[in-house]
Parts: structure tokens; sequence; C-alpha cells
């Protein structure tokens, strides 16, 4: 009997931003253990297996609960926000479920960063602008010290997951111009989605005005406010069949 699970990307909220081959996961899943409110409820729709709201409940608890679930045959799905690889504490309980023999088979996801850029109707690299992309987040519970003030250095783009409730403190640290454009997208693709553009001068006082303290992307960059861009060479000239 194959011992397996499947750690599955849900996309950043919109259900349709699912992957087919994450969505088939679902529709054949006996269990799906998700992440809280991380994870659109409607994606949960796809299935008509167990679900497990894996909020409040310890690495042990989760890895038991998949665990006893594999030994009694059933087709298992982990389900993780927007793409496992980015803030999802998979490689933890990749090594946990290896102690029970336990394969995991990983499914990639729309990470939310990308639907970021989808609402602000930009690109997150841009010719002339912003050759660079920096994930990060600030520090926390989890995370003794960031680096935020050196990276903001390089005057390129930034995405700063995990960062809602300290975006004042972000942004008195970043090294950057005051005048640098700043996008905050709360729940990305979501029914309820929400943008806040302004400067690091002064978008925290707009995203306290809005009230938003959780589920928000932060984008830094010339990339938000796009201008004196240039064309991309690609489709700017004639040139050979690539």
């Amino acid at each position: 009997m194959e011992r397996k699970v499947y750690f599955v990307g849900a996309g950043p909220g919109n259900p349709k931003l699912i992957t087919v081959l994450g969505r088939e996961m679902l529709e054949k899943a006996d269990l799906v253990m998700y992440a809280g409110s991380l994870v659109n409820p409607e994606v949960l729709y796809y299935t008509r297996g167990e679900t497990v709201d894996s909020y409040g409940l310890t690495l042990d608890e989760t890895t038991k609960i998949i665990a006893d679930a594999v030994d009694a045959g059933k087709f298992v799905v982990r389900l993780h926000s927007g793409d496992p690889s980015l803030y999802g504490s998979v490689v933890e309980q990749m090594e946990e479920l290896r102690k029970y023999d336990i394969e995991v088979e990983r499914v990639a996801g729309v990470s939310s960063v990308f639907a970021s850029a989808a609402a602000l109707g930009t690109q997150l690299t841009l010719n002339g602008v912003s050759d660079t992309l920096i994930i990060t987040r600030p520090a926390g519970k989890t995370l003794e010290k960031d680096l935020i003030p050196e990276l903001s250095a390089y005057n390129t783009t930034m995405a700063i997951f995990l960062g809602t409730q300290k975006i004042r403190e972000i942004m008195e640290k970043v090294r950057c111009p005051k005048d640098t454009p700043v996008a905050v997208i709360f729940h990305a693709s979501w029914e309820d989605e929400e943008v806040i553009t302004g400067t690091v001068e002064d978008i925290a006082d707009k995203v306290k005005d809005a009230g938003i303290i959780r589920s928000a992307m932060i984008i830094i960059g010339g990339v938000v406010d796009p201008k004196n861009y240039r064309r991309s060479y690609l489709y700017g000239v004639a040139q050979e069949p690539l």
C-alpha cells in the first residue's frame, strides 16, 4: 500500500486559481487538512472528504492525524495557502512524516505575491525600473531579526509577507526614499480584495484608516506606479525567432 500524503498549494484565494492538479487532488481526497483562515473556504468545495482545520494544532498533532489516515488507507491532502514553498513550514512537516515512513508529494500553487501583482495591474520586474524581486518578512515570534533595512537599500521591488500589523515599523526601517511607491493588497484575488496605494511616508496611515491588520501583501518599489520604464527588447525591436 502506498504511504503518501500530498502537500497542495491552494493558490492565493480565488478558488479558480488553484492548479488543475491541485483540484484533482482535492476531488480524490478522503481527508483534507487545511491551513485555517489562510485558505478560502470556497476552495474546500472541491472535496467531498473529511476536512480538518490545522489552526491551533501542534506539529505532533497534525502529523498524528495524517499518519492515522494514511494507516487507514485514506487519500490525504495537506492544503496550504498560496504555494507551500513560501512561509509554508513544509520541511519540518515532511521530516516528521518520514518518521512514519510517509512520503510527501508536493503540488505547486499560485503565490499571493503574483495575485498581488495582478491586482495592481503591474509586473514585479520591469525593464528600467526593477530587475530584481526580494521576498522577505519582518521579525516576529519565529524570526529574531529581519534584513529589511539592508534589503531595502537595493532600491528594487520588495514583497513583504506577514507584515501588515507592523507596517509602520517596516516603513520606518526601510532605507529607500520616502516617496517610493508602496501598495498593500488585502486578500489578493478574494471577493473582498482591497488595494491601498501610497508611499513609504504615508502608507501606514492609509492602512490604519482602512482597518487592515492582517492577510495582506506589502509591495514596495517603482513597479507599484511604473514610470520611465523601458520597453522590453523581446517586443520592442525586430529580432530573429527564439
